[in-house]
């Protein structure tokens, strides 16, 4: 595409990657609370869901808690006294009180999962449109693949904590307050015991937690980067085999596959000290407490059904403790991960609808730019001073060399960039007094880069005005010289196409972009290199359709090839940024400047 040459930045179509470590020296979360607070106000509208969900886990907290209590029971007055009657009935009802407690543990997993689910899809949808606000600018910054990451690592990092570890982390606290509750009702002095151990457990609990936070938010960075790199490496699996680069995409591979290990490990192995740590305490505490408990059954303070029951409270206090530990951790990295795709959620876009911007039905074609400047970075001004007027109807051409500026005037026109200043206007109306998808709706452009989804030959026409009837696609078709090798294909226009088109060659792609750009049938026409892909045959063909097309419409035609431009009502040489020479064809070889200069060289034998 043609861009400035002091700017290599990409068309509409063809975005530039970005660098590639997207986000800069590692740092921790930046607002922890508030990223938590974020979550909750996409939670809290499924309220009932959410409700229910914790009355189930009280529920099924409780009946976990009376089963240490009926143990001891068990033991002290039917097993001791050899009662086998009253000990049959009683296991009875403890396989009752199990049953009903798994019953409402899966109903709160049930319900968490469905509350998880239908956030993540909200929470994913939100992210999703904000990217359609976003300007070329932002995405010309960044790398695809990591944009990618934040849509399906991130959120399902999310996904797999408020699923699984939100409602369990809710349930551990609870278990954990009941069983302290029922342990200071059996026996105060046991139950003080138990809790011994737990300012160690807090204590290494949160200086682990500490250290991995950074590394988790290290590892999400370092897999977008991944992500990106993959997204870049199969885009140009074509370039990379031509030039036979492989090796060295592979050694490139190898460096962030490496550094994503590295900082996977660092997270995992720290936060994986939790675990064995935590199990040790527990069973220090264990030990302790069985020791203190005999030396008590011993001197008839306790008896052993209660140390029993202890002992099983003190295995359901610890569990959740455990649990809390690991859990921490998934939240951690969920925080991680959910700060990333907030960060995108906040982007301002840079470009935006005035408070009265208005809509149009149409466009009479009248085309202005006055003393426009622009600049992708600052300090490096792309376009200086340009000004021109198209009449409705006329066809102006673009010429100059690679890296001009041409392209940047069209990307500009569509108001995919904001001019620095000077005004660009149609209808003798500013650009920016329009709504922008009702401006960009009324220009069809047909890019050099021709971009197809995947689906179906008909539904990539289609795609330029979708209420088209299959009649009006293949007139249209017809048009632009793309019926001849349409109905050759084995299905014809219900032909499968692969994302991009890769299944089809350049020129073909091309005129299915064409065609989609006549069907759209827009009041402001631009060709990018339309036809820089055809052969001079099918060229001859597609131009008459282009200037049936064009008639009464305002055009734009960017060509490197001078001879498809003869005919332009106005041509403009633009260099280095400069709008340099203008007029007709005839009149700019007659002043033998740039222009003829060009002209010249691609005539030359």
């Amino acid at each position: 595409m043609n861009k400035a040459s002091t700017q290599p930045k990409p068309n509409v179509m063809g975005r530039a990657r970005g660098p590639r470590g997207l986000g800069g020296p590692v740092v921790k979360a930046k607002d922890r609370k508030g990223t938590i607070k974020r979550i909750w106000r996409y939670m809290e509208k499924q309220k009932v869901a959410m409700i229910a969900a914790v009355i189930f886990v009280i529920i099924s907290t409780l009946l976990n808690l009376l089963v240490p209590y009926m143990i001891g029971l068990i033991i002290d007055q039917y097993i001791i006294p050899k009662d086998i009657d009253g000990t049959f009935r009683l296991l009875i009802m403890l396989a009752v009180i199990y049953i009903a407690a798994a019953i409402f543990t899966w109903l709160q997993t049930f319900l968490m999962v469905r509350v998880s689910l239908q956030t993540i899809r909200v929470l994913r949808q939100d992210l999703y449109n904000k990217f359609q606000t976003l300007s070329l600018r932002f995405f010309d910054k960044r790398t695809h693949g990591d944009l990618m990451s934040r849509v399906t690592n991130d959120i399902e990092s999310l996904n797999n904590a408020l699923s699984q570890s939100v409602i369990q982390i809710f349930s551990s606290i609870l278990m954990v307050t009941g069983v302290t509750i029922a342990m200071f009702l059996l026996n105060w002095v046991l139950a003080i015991v138990s809790l011994l151990v737990i300012p160690l457990i807090i204590f290494t609990t949160k200086k682990i937690i500490k250290y991995s936070r950074v590394n988790f938010i290290k590892r999400q960075r370092d897999l977008g980067e991944l992500n990106g790199f993959i997204e870049e490496a199969i885009s140009g699996n074509e370039v990379v085999t031509l030039f036979g680069q492989e090796e060295k995409t592979f050694t490139k591979f190898d460096v962030v596959n490496e550094r994503l290990r590295q900082s996977a490990i660092a997270a995992d192995t720290v936060s994986g000290f939790l675990g064995p740590i935590n199990n040790f305490i527990n069973n220090l505490g264990l030990a302790l407490l069985i020791g203190i408990g005999a030396l008590m059954t011993v001197q008839e303070i306790a008896t052993v059904g209660i140390i029993a029951a202890f002992v099983t409270y003190s295995r359901q206090f610890f569990r959740p403790i455990n649990q809390l530990s690991t859990l921490l951790n998934t939240f951690q990295s969920a925080i991680a991960g959910a700060e990333r795709v907030f960060e995108i959620m906040d982007e301002m876009p840079d470009m935006t609808d005035k408070e009265s911007a208005i809509g149009i039905d149409c466009f009479k074609g009248e085309v202005e730019f006055s003393n426009v400047h622009f600049s992708y970075e600052n300090g490096k001004q792309i376009l200086k001073n340009i000004s021109f007027q198209a009449k409705a109807g006329e066809k102006i051409a673009l010429v100059g060399p690679t890296g001009s500026g041409k392209t940047t005037i069209i990307n500009l026109l569509m108001r995919f960039y904001d001019i620095d200043s000077g005004v660009i206007k149609i209808d003798g109306r500013n650009i920016q007094d329009y709504k922008i998808s009702k401006l960009r709706e009324k220009i069809g452009i047909v890019l050099q880069d021709t971009f197809l989804f995947s689906g179906t030959i008909m539904e990539n026409i289609r795609y330029g005005r979708l209420e088209a009837t299959d009649e009006e696609v293949i007139n249209a078709s017809k048009m632009a010289a793309a019926h001849g090798f349409i109905k050759h294909l084995p299905g014809q226009y219900e032909t499968l196409i692969t994302s991009g088109g890769s299944d089809l060659s350049q020129g073909q792609r091309q005129l299915l972009a064409i065609a989609r750009v006549i069907l759209a049938d827009s009041d402001i026409l631009i060709l990018d290199e339309a036809t820089s892909s055809i052969d001079t045959r099918t060229e001859i063909e597609i131009q008459q359709g282009l200037n049936h097309l064009s008639e009464g419409r305002t055009s734009f035609v960017i060509a490197h090839r001078l001879k498809t431009i003869e005919n332009a009502d106005r041509i403009l040489v633009i260099h280095h940024g400069e709008l340099i020479e203008s007029g007709t064809h005839e009149e700019l070889l007659q002043q033998k400047g740039f222009y003829h200069g060009l002209y010249e060289s691609q005539f030359k034998f």
